[in-house]
């Protein structure tokens, strides 16, 4: 059975030492006992109490880390089903998948690793490249460490081939695809040498099951399950199998990251089946197509998924140019919370009218909710106002307010006595127009 965070804690250094990342231990023995943590994060727990803590120190999913200078993606490690009731914790990686015969390699990692897109004040980028061995993967290898620094998935069931590889990654955490009964020792001899990790992968979860204990006995800790499947309905319901195993059952032959092709059924669905992966636990998603119009939804899904459901997602305040605003333009006023803020964005944007957006850290909220809680009133819009320093950028203090807030108006007159304060419409969609009639 499970130990409690007041048992583990008994069972730690209870130094205080915080070398874990935790100020206290006891901080550190409730994310062990949550298994959100492993026991190897403590310098100082003896050998006897790791031996009474080896249940609650192990993951029901094993973490999974995939490094390449100082760029890394982690899968794996979490503690429940379904995200409303705690929260996802490590996003799926999406990789691009590129073959080592492919004389335009570099030019396609070139044009991918570039790819940067900014959501909600967060850069999001592609991953890392799963490398098909359908040529010579060492040059291949080379060729793309040439022109990306990202996390590496060699594909090949060359034991030889995958250590000349290898050899070139020293110092970064790999993975390698894949290892079934067939040639299972030689790949875990290869990842064991070079400490990476290995997908191993089977017809069933039965065979995965039987599989995995084969390859920890070989000394590969590290493990990535290819379910398999024939179509994707098959695949979704091995996942979810899998996965409640691992966690409600802590069966440990099946207690690790899942990795999908998305492309394995066709190009035509990849979009559709990448979405489901990365919605129903798979941990490495692998994308045969790199197209900026089906990688940026897939990034922002992904975002949705793993974001703690209690905490909203959020714009980072402060001051923001629309449309190149002059000193004459409007100051507009709303908060951080994410869907706020591009509802107005995105309408005064698309006008073509000029504008300055002061965003104020109303801790993720929208207008209405954010000031029936205090969040959002006319000393923190004053607040953020002064601490912007917007009044050096216009040369006309004018301020908007959101319409639902038109309350706040008089009490924002007496904290900037020295702007005018207009009350705009209710809703985001009306901004363009108020703005011709109202503002000029």
């Amino acid at each position: 059975m499970a130990l409690s965070g007041i048992q583990i804690y008994k069972l730690l250094p209870q130094t205080n030492c915080k070398e874990c990342g935790f100020p206290t231990c006891l901080a550190f023995s409730m994310k062990l006992a949550a298994k959100q943590v492993e026991l190897s994060a403590c310098p100082y727990v003896s050998e006897a109490s790791k031996k009474q803590l080896a249940e609650s120190s192990a993951p029901p999913v094993r973490l999974i880390t995939l490094k390449a200078n100082g760029a890394e993606i982690k899968a794996g490690n979490e503690v429940c089903m379904f995200r409303h009731e705690k929260t996802f914790y490590n996003k799926p990686g999406l990789f691009i998948r590129v073959k080592a015969s492919d004389p335009d390699l570099a030019a396609k990692v070139t044009k991918a690793d570039a790819y940067k897109v900014n959501y909600v004040g967060m850069d999001f980028t592609v991953d890392g490249f799963a490398v098909e061995a359908d040529g010579d993967l060492t040059a291949a290898v080379k060729a793309i460490r040439a022109v990306s620094k990202r996390p590496l998935i060699l594909i090949s069931t060359d034991a030889a081939a995958l250590d000349s590889a290898l050899g070139l990654l020293a110092g970064e955490q790999t993975l390698i695809y894949a290892a079934d009964s067939s040639n299972y020792e030689a790949l875990a001899d290869t990842a064991k040498k070079h400490k990476a990790a290995l997908v191993v992968k089977g017809d069933s979860l039965d065979a995965l099951a039987d599989l995995t204990p084969k390859v920890q006995a070989k000394g590969v800790e590290d493990m990535v399950l290819d379910l398999g499947g024939k179509n994707l309905g098959e695949w979704l319901t091995r996942s979810t199998q899998a996965r409640r195993l691992a966690l409600k059952s802590n069966f440990k032959p099946l207690g690790y990251p899942t990795i999908f092709f998305a492309a394995q059924n066709g190009v035509e669905k990849e979009a559709v089946y990448a979405a489901q992966a990365i919605s129903k636990y798979a941990g490495f998603v692998i994308l045969d197509t790199f197209a900026p119009e089906m990688i940026y939804p897939l990034l922002v899904l992904r975002e949705n998924i793993y974001t703690d459901p209690q905490k909203p997602i959020q714009v980072t305040p402060g001051i923001y140019e629309i449309n190149s605003p002059k000193p004459e333009s409007p100051v507009l006023i709303t908060t951080n919370f994410s869907i706020t803020y591009f509802s107005v964005a995105n309408e005064v944007e698309g006008s073509g009218l000029p504008a300055w957006l002061v965003v104020t850290d109303a801790e993720g909220m929208s207008v209405l909710t954010a000031w029936a809680a205090g969040k959002f009133d006319a000393e923190r819009i004053a607040k953020a106002v002064k601490g912007f320093d917007v009044a050096s950028k216009v040369s006309k203090k004018r301020i908007v307010l959101p319409g639902h807030v038109a309350v706040l108006s008089g009490e924002l007159e007496e904290e900037l006595s020295d702007w005018e304060i207009r009350v705009g419409p209710r809703e985001a969609v009306d901004l363009p127009a108020f703005m011709k009639q109202a503002l000029n």
